[in-house]
Formats: structure tokens, C-alpha cells, sequence
């Protein structure tokens, strides 16, 4: 068998990473995922200094009670 040799682009990378297409990308799953969550979850996106990121996170003290008892935002992620 013969080895194979990849060889990344590391600059290529770097900028998918931060590209404002992934952030596009990541935004509408994050959104999609807080509205399966129900009301009082909200949704942000961010560039940070190596990639951009996208979060789910509890809004309101009655969503984060819900969150706690019944983990609800890990379980909209299925």
C-alpha cells in the first residue's frame, strides 16, 4: 500500500475559518436551534480572533430553569 501525504493550506484555512460565509452558515443553525428550543433562547454569532462562532444560550430566568431541568437546548441539538 502506498502512503498518502495531505498537506494543508494552512492561510486557505485560516480564512475559511473566519469567513463571513461559515459565520452565515452557523448563524442559521444556531438560529434554528434556539427556535426548536422555544421562547426566552436566544442566538448570537461572533468573530473571535482564529474562527467565527456561533452560540444558543438562555434569555430569561424561565428558559435557563428549563435548561437546567430538562436540557433543553443539548437536547434541540439532536
Amino acid at each position: 500500500m502506498s502512503k498518502i501525504r495531505i498537506e494543508l493550506n494552512r492561510d486557505g484555512v485560516r480564512q475559511l475559518l473566519r469567513s463571513e460565509d461559515l459565520g452565515e452558515k452557523l448563524e442559521i443553525l444556531a438560529e434554528e436551534i434556539s427556535g426548536r428550543c422555544g421562547e426566552g433562547y436566544e442566538h448570537d454569532r461572533k468573530l473571535m480572533p482564529t474562527r467565527v462562532i456561533a452560540s444558543v444560550y438562555t434569555g430569561t430566568p424561565e428558559a435557563k430553569k428549563d435548561n437546567l431541568q430538562n436540557n433543553t437546548i443539548l437536547r434541540s441539538l439532536k
